[in-house]
């Protein structure tokens, strides 16, 4: 449940342009990642990786589709690696993506359910099985389209939204399903469908410079926040820091 917190000790070192005062939160996302990949396992017979939940001293073979912001998060983070450690998080970001696009494929009606447990021999199955239109799979899958250039991902995107055309669409919007085996619909659409999951739908088949991730990056919710500039005073030598809201002009 503190998902978010991982997800912007990296994204707080983005916002603040890499720069040495913002460096310490990079180091602390590296350390985070160490775990991470610590709880990661793979099945059989299909080799889908997956983040197990930690309780206490055990783990739980079991993976939220609210995880699958994990391989967007880590391909996103891989480029600030040296090279081989850049490859093995990138590898890992491909293969979670892989494992989040299978929850929904492996439905009869081609959406995810709400989480996965996971047997030897059996590879997975869904858990919890309805689905309330949820973005995370999606933010991850036009992060690596971005980052990696593969269009494999615009492939399962599409795929994804085809599955919401076909299962979800109502004569007044979107609705998420109570069973996604049975394909019965509830009677609500959440914020988040249009605020996160169709924004990153659209940015997938969108030129990489429509919010371009030199100048930009999405906070948690999926708002764009611009990344600081980075100027310096010369004659001193230290960083020029912009008035806050609440702040007057220096006299």
């Amino acid at each position: 449940m503190g998902d978010s917190f991982y997800e912007y000790l990296l994204k707080v070192w983005i916002q603040g342009n890499k720069t040495e005062h913002v460096k310490h939160y990079r180091q602390m996302w590296e350390t985070s990642m160490e775990g991470l990949l610590s709880l990661t396992k793979k099945t059989t017979p299909s080799n889908y990786y997956y983040i197990c939940e930690k309780n206490g001293g055990s783990l739980s073979d079991k993976m939220d589709e609210l995880a699958c912001f994990a391989p967007g998060m880590l391909a996103l983070g891989a480029s600030g690696y040296g090279p081989e450690k850049s490859e093995q998080i990138m590898n890992m970001a491909k293969e979670l993506a892989r494992t989040c696009y299978n929850f929904y494929q492996t439905t009869p009606t081609k959406l995810a359910g709400e989480n996965y447990f996971f047997h030897a021999g059996q590879d997975m199955s869904v858990g919890t099985s309805w689905n309330i239109l949820r973005p995370e799979t999606v933010e991850s899958l036009m992060y690596l389209w971005r980052l990696t250039g593969n269009t494999t991902y615009q492939d399962w995107g599409w795929d994804i939204f085809q599955a919401f055309e076909k299962n979800s669409r109502v004569e007044s919007g979107y609705v998420g399903l109570r069973d996604v085996n049975t394909g019965e619909k509830d009677n609500m659409m959440q914020s988040f469908f249009l605020a996160e999951t169709l924004k990153y739908l659209y940015l997938l088949f969108s030129p990489p410079s429509v919010i371009s991730f030199d100048e930009w990056v999405f906070n948690t919710e999926a708002h764009p926040l611009r990344i600081a500039p980075v100027n310096y005073n010369k004659s001193i030598g230290t960083p020029v820091r912009p008035f806050g809201r609440k702040q007057g002009k220096p006299e």
